[in-house]
């Protein structure tokens, strides 16, 4: 693929009727960390639920991987099959099902959404807890996991889908100063791997660690947030 995985193109975000992003413009290519920075209510939340289809947004375009919204309205259903190929995300609070063990949460995706063979998606399940240091985790509950052990899972989960896009809701918000530098190793070799990250976090110094490129929402005023 030749371009940015993603590419944002003059978006503007609503929430409540609020302005809080107006035309923003940003692309991030394979084997970049672009951290999205700004204050409590600014916004970047929104914009991730933008680009990962769960919310409309007001104006402008977003692609994904060659999969392109539009603004006003609602993904199709199919458009968002093709978006769910595309990009995987990682909530603040983690959102992995709470009957099912961590080794189930990552298998659950490519096995009812991608037709994979469950032996299939437990191997590859095995190989990503094992390759995000929480293997010896795979049969717990997420009420048995840490904070840190439940955000490995489900960063697992969402890279069981292989999406080229990861995106993350403020990473850091469970983790402990020694855990936030694992995760910013974790994500660097994310990177390196070739994936696109596209991290919002107002952690300055988890930023630095992560080495990553700072794009800033302005905090929301009577215009609305602008980047």
């Amino acid at each position: 693929m030749t371009g940015p995985v993603l590419d944002l193109r003059a978006v503007a975000v609503e929430r409540e009727g609020r302005r809080l992003v107006e035309g923003m413009s940003l692309g991030v290519a394979r084997g970049e960390l672009v951290a999205l920075m700004g204050p409590s209510g600014s916004g970047k939340t929104s914009v991730l639920r933008a680009v990962a289809g769960l919310d409309p947004f007001v104006s402008g375009e977003i692609e994904v991987g060659g999969v392109r919204l539009v603004a006003g309205a609602r993904a199709r259903r199919d458009l968002l099959a093709s978006l769910y190929r595309q990009v995987g995300i990682v909530f603040q609070f983690h959102n992995l099902f709470e009957n099912l063990t961590a080794l189930e949460n990552v298998c659950l995706a490519p096995v009812r959404t991608r037709g994979v063979a469950p032996a299939d998606a437990v191997r590859r399940a095995q190989e990503l807890l094992a390759s995000l240091g929480v293997a010896a985790r795979a049969g717990a509950y997420p009420h048995e996991l840490s904070g840190g052990e439940a955000q490995r899972v489900a960063i697992a989960r969402a890279l069981a889908m292989d999406p080229p896009l990861l995106l993350m809701d403020e990473p850091t918000a469970s983790l402990d100063a020694g855990r936030r530098g694992e995760l910013a190793a974790t994500l660097r070799s994310l990177a390196g791997q070739g994936r696109a990250l596209l991290v919002a976090t107002h952690d300055a110094g988890f930023v630095g660690e992560c080495r990553a490129r700072v794009v800033t929402i302005d905090a929301p005023d009577s215009r609305g947030g602008r980047l």
